[in-house]
């Protein structure tokens, strides 16, 4: 009974904790102006189109262009053909993203980075980012129980803690200046719902206008090879957020392991990312901390049918069911080991159309559109897309699927494999498509809706030498098949059986020395002397 109070006690303080904090976020909301950067998304600041603020503060100090940190330079958006998936032209803010709202940005020198310049490429630190630092993702199973404590921790506080910098807009840009035509429509938000909101942003449909069927076969994160470099950044954004959170450059997310061909969900306990409630199998156990957070971007019908876009709104709890979808039995058993080792032996990158129905396509097999093996199948679910179905909830949805915390570790899972195929190949940008890839694919695109500008390009590259991390992972390996099993049999019989027969043939030869031996006579003190002549002769003999 004493427990059982106890343990209620501490559920009625986390959730007083949460609603203070939801106060502090409404506050933030209230005192600030939206702005995307915040030093940038002023009326003058859109009606201008530059984004260049200094890292300072200084006037006339664009990008920190006085001490050489970076300039600031006209944006350079992709204008080479898409593919047929998108047929509009001028009807979507994201298109040749971010000119609609920006058309100058700082670009950085040497290993600065960062909207103004002012922070360090990814994986360096120190005053002049010149002091490397090591951020190693691990697997989530095999961290200490303070290592998951500290990441779950982490998770919670950046679902509380309003972004320092970013904002998200809430309206297309026709109606970005407000019913005034001088109140810029955006929205603060907290670091992992902007995580959320990105990915949100990403896949919404198209708005063709009022009383016109929004337009949904467009995806700018997905089906296409973008699938890999998006989803890659999209995590560095959050990890270096949550570094800054912190305050703590070493901070890694780690990796769920998701290859492990059963059907249960090994990470969801109360100690990770949340076991299964009791009294409801949709739900979480009110013993984890995720049980109390709630979701954003669910409206998707209002979003599609007013032009409207998410606004950071908090809704329902998280729900999730792994195995749980009956009627599909295909989803209820995660990905095999097997099937890693197939998808990496696919060499190449993406192929015609470059789409979820490419086959002998690395990446739409790891995507999940493809066979493990490679050959695309309409009715396959595999991999990434796989884990994500298993879910059977919010995180297999994909507009609302990062506001399941297990989206990270699944993602940085699938980045994982991304990267041992880049480390395997060593393929270059030349593999990765130039143009008629699926809107917002091809490979100077920039990526939406993310700030500063970031290619896909940028993000096609091995992450340790050029990203700042690296991951630990014991890679599986290919097991023999029936044909091989019989062959290495065979194979291993005829080797001993010659090995055998050698072994025969030296004992017999030996016994038959012994015998033939046994007939001479034993060497005594009387026995023939080499002469000179015979040894010379013998000499010359033996050297021709």
């Amino acid at each position: 009974m004493g427990a059982a109070s106890q343990t209620e006690r501490s559920n009625m303080d986390r959730q007083s904790t949460w609603r203070a904090s939801l106060l502090v976020v409404a506050w933030w909301s209230a005192l600030a102006l939206a702005q995307f950067p915040r030093e940038c998304v002023t009326p003058e600041g859109l009606r201008s189109g530059q984004c260049c603020p200094s890292p300072t503060g200084a006037v006339g100090d664009e990008c920190g262009s006085s001490t050489g940190r970076g300039l600031c330079v006209a944006i350079a958006a992709d204008s080479r053909r898409h593919g047929p998936q998108y047929p509009h032209d001028g009807l979507d803010d994201r298109e040749r993203w971010p000119l609609r709202f920006f058309n100058r940005t700082c670009r950085c020198n040497g290993n600065f980075s960062g909207y103004d310049c002012g922070r360090c490429r990814h994986g360096l630190t120190g005053p002049d980012c010149d002091q490397r630092i090591s951020v190693v993702r691990k697997n989530i199973m095999q961290m200490s129980t303070a290592e998951k404590l500290a990441f779950v921790n982490a998770l919670d506080r950046a679902k509380r803690t309003v972004h320092p910098d970013l904002v998200i807009c809430t309206r297309r840009y026709q109606e970005v200046f407000g019913p005034d035509d001088n109140t810029p429509q955006f929205e603060n938000i907290t670091i992992y719902n902007y995580f959320v909101w990105t990915h949100y942003y990403s896949v919404s449909k198209t708005y063709l206008g009022p009383g016109q069927t929004s337009f949904g076969g467009v995806d700018f994160s997905h089906e296409g090879p973008g699938f890999v470099t998006w989803h890659r950044f999209h995590l560095l954004q959050l990890e270096r957020d949550m570094q800054d959170m912190l305050g703590n450059p070493t901070f890694a997310l780690p990796y769920w392991n998701f290859a492990t061909g059963g059907s249960e969900c090994d990470i969801c306990t109360d100690d990770l990312l949340g076991a299964r409630s009791s009294f409801d199998m949709n739900s979480l156990s009110p013993n984890s901390i995720f049980s109390q957070w709630r979701i954003i971007c669910e409206n998707v019908d209002d979003y599609d049918t007013m032009g409207t876009i998410c606004n950071g709104t908090e809704t329902n709890p998280i729900s999730r069911n792994p195995a749980g979808n009956v009627g599909r039995p295909m989803v209820q058993t995660l990905p095999q080991p097997q099937d890693i080792v197939d998808c990496l032996e696919i060499n190449t990158f993406d192929t015609p159309p470059y789409y979820s129905t490419s086959s002998r396509s690395f990446r739409n097999t790891i995507e999940g559109y493809s066979a493990p093996q490679g050959m695309y199948d309409p009715v396959v679910r595999s991999l990434h897309n796989l884990a994500h179905l298993f879910l059977n909830g919010t995180g297999g949805q994909s507009h609302i699927s990062p506001n399941d915390p297990i989206f990270v570790v699944l993602h940085t899972f699938t980045d994982a494999i991304f990267d041992e195929w880049l480390r395997r190949n060593s393929p270059g940008e030349v593999v990765y498509p130039e143009e008629n890839a699926p809107i917002g694919h091809n490979r100077r695109f920039n990526m939406v809706p993310f700030w500063p500008p970031v290619t896909n390009a940028e993000m096609f590259v091995p992450a340790a030498e050029n990203l700042g991390y690296s991951y630990e992972v014991q890679w599986p390996t290919r097991a023999f098949n029936v044909s091989e099993i019989i062959t290495i049999a065979i194979v291993a019989v005829v080797l001993a059986a010659v090995a055998v027969g050698g072994v025969t043939a030296c004992v017999m030869g030996a016994r038959s020395y012994r015998s033939s031996e046994s007939l001479e006579p034993l060497l005594g003190d009387s026995f023939r002397r080499y002469s000179e002549d015979d040894r010379r002769t013998e000499k010359s003999q033996s050297t021709v």
